[in-house]
């Protein structure tokens, strides 16, 4: 079957909310659906078009609902089914799509379908999570297993905490007798009801998912084996999608842009664990300054190692699918850690004018600081990624009329804590900086996820770093320059306008180029170059 890609994903900006932390309308301390909903309006006024929301299904929350126990049921805590159909239908009133994130490749401990399997005698669950021949059988390196934990005379396989025993979606090179091969029974079985949890929520309103773990879901001998081996399930699930919901979207959390698009998916994340990408080291996202991030005022760090990456990549993904530059995510410290407002804005200028699919982690764009909190239902150290949102200076930030004790997650103390009320009506705050950003780029070809991206200026070590969009006649050029010292480059102007001399010829010597967004640089024509200035701690954003 033909693939297809969404239309709607060419400009499509992504905003991430973390639905216990957003916003709590029944003061119980835990945000919940409707008050997603009733903050409808201000993601919209942020420019974001579409949301990820992590999951909200019923659940034990050892793995803060990575661990569902009902795939068909809106955990209590944040509503109902409905208040979830509400939510597509209000944000779809606005032109925001809704996708859910779907945990495909394990349950909770407490499922009834697990209960089941656990059991002695066979029955219809039996086959339907991986179990070994016997109590005392362990898996292999690849996996995990743990024993003595139910009747059944086996040991079960997880994915991720002892709490979230694997489905069984088969094995692409079983090895043993408790290996199935992916088409036995107990795989298709599983495979038919990941088939019917999508389409109950996509005929509710929703408009597709992110998938947790994606490429762990057949298994393999060895990991890179399994990475490789997911193809048959997703271009299943792919082919089912393009015939019954054509506008539907698949993300994945893959770390391989183009090995996840090649077997189905339309969105995948770069990450160091994954293509070696490194878009964690060029933002900065770690707890600990081990890492030489590029976006420092030390100057020592290095954005080849995550392009070159990109560039490999990017041949793959032409017109099937797209790589997703993120903020932040729930699984990461903040983005504002080690870094000022002027930093934090360089970021964002990044994230939102590179090719392909970006994401706005909650709270990252008023710079709400990563915690250090005791960790919460398996959090450890993200947790303090995870804290409430900062919406005024009322009690709790806004996020909750409870009482402080009974939030989810402690609020931020220090009275300099962001807020959305604090930036609102300041056009120099980064809040409104991010709405610029983000109104440019959705009102450009050139910087949509479409737009050709070449790099001008990128060397190993060095900086700034400049790089081009283009859209037939439309041309931007970014500057980023994180370093504290000035820098100072030049172009070649065919570089900028390839064979469109009488663009280039049309600028006078000293003229400079109309800068839309940034401070601190500046590009000026002489003769055949572009010459790009900047101070310390730059960037800008220009037409050209």
């Amino acid at each position: 079957m033909k693939r297809y890609l969404p239309d709607w994903l060419e400009n499509a900006i992504f905003y991430q909310i973390y639905p216990q932390s957003y916003y709590d309308t029944n003061a119980d301390g835990i945000g919940d659906l409707p008050g997603i909903t009733q903050k409808l309006d201000y993601v919209q006024s942020l420019g974001c078009n579409a949301i990820w929301l992590n999951p909200c299904f019923e659940s034990p929350f050892q793995d803060a609902g990575y661990d569902i126990s009902d795939f068909y049921k809106v955990a209590s805590r944040y509503g109902t089914n409905a208040d979830l159909k509400r939510l597509f239908a209000q944000a779809r009133r606005r032109g925001i799509r809704v996708v859910l994130d779907l945990v495909a490749g394990h349950t909770s401990i407490e499922h009834p379908w697990f209960k089941e399997s656990s059991r002695p005698e066979r029955n219809k669950y039996s086959d339907w999570f991986i179990w070994t021949s016997d109590w005392i059988t362990n898996g292999y390196p690849a996996v995990r297993t743990i024993g003595g934990y139910a009747q059944r005379n086996a040991q079960f396989m997880i994915n991720f905490f002892y709490s979230q025993p694997a489905l069984n979606y088969g094995f692409i090179d079983p090895s043993a007798p408790w290996q199935m091969p992916i088409d036995a029974p107990g795989p298709r079985a599983v495979r038919a009801e990941l088939k019917k949890i999508m389409r109950f929520w996509l005929d509710m309103g929703c408009d597709g998912f992110r998938v947790d773990c994606a490429p762990a879901c057949i298994k393999a001998q060895t990991r890179e084996k399994m990475f490789a081996s997911q193809n048959d399930l997703w271009q299943d699930v792919h082919d089912m999608l393009s015939r019954e919901y054509p506008e539907s979207v698949l993300v994945a959390e893959w770390f391989n842009p183009a090995q996840a698009v090649e077997a189905g998916f339309h969105v995948d994340f770069p990450r160091d664990n994954g293509v070696d990408m490194g878009l964690d080291h060029v933002i900065g996202r770690h707890h600990t300054n081990s890492c030489k991030t590029y976006f420092a005022k030390s100057g020592d760090g290095d954005a080849c190692r995550f392009f070159d990456a990109y560039f490999q990549q990017e041949p793959a993904l032409k017109g099937r699918g797209y790589v997703a530059f993120y903020t932040g995510n729930h699984d990461n410290y903040r983005m504002s850690l080690g870094k000022d407002k002027r930093m934090q804005e360089m970021v964002f200028a990044m994230v939102l004018t590179l090719p392909g699919v970006p994401f706005i982690y909650y709270g990252d764009e008023i710079g709400m600081r990563y915690l250090d909190v005791p960790t919460k239902e398996g959090g450890y150290t993200r947790t303090g990624c995870r804290t409430p949102m900062q919406w005024s200076a009322k009690r709790n930030a806004g996020f909750s009329d409870a009482p402080a004790k009974s939030l989810y997650l402690p609020i931020d103390p220090r009275a300099d804590r962001p807020t959305v009320a604090a930036q609102e009506d300041d056009p120099l705050s980064l809040l409104n900086t991010v709405r610029a950003l983000t109104s440019l780029r959705r009102n450009s070809k050139a910087l949509s996820a479409r737009g050709e991206f070449r790099a001008l200026h990128l060397r190993a070590c060095a900086y700034p770093l400049v790089y081009l969009r283009r859209w037939r006649h439309e041309r931007y050029i970014i500057a980023l320059n994180p370093c504290r010292d000035a820098a100072k480059v030049s172009l070649e102007t065919k570089a900028v306008y390839g064979s469109r001399r009488a663009d280039a010829d049309e600028m006078s010597d000293g003229i400079r180029l109309e800068r839309l967004n940034g401070f601190g640089a500046d590009i000026t024509r002489r003769g055949s170059k572009l010459i790009v200035e900047m101070r310390g701690c730059s960037y800008g954003i220009f037409r050209a």
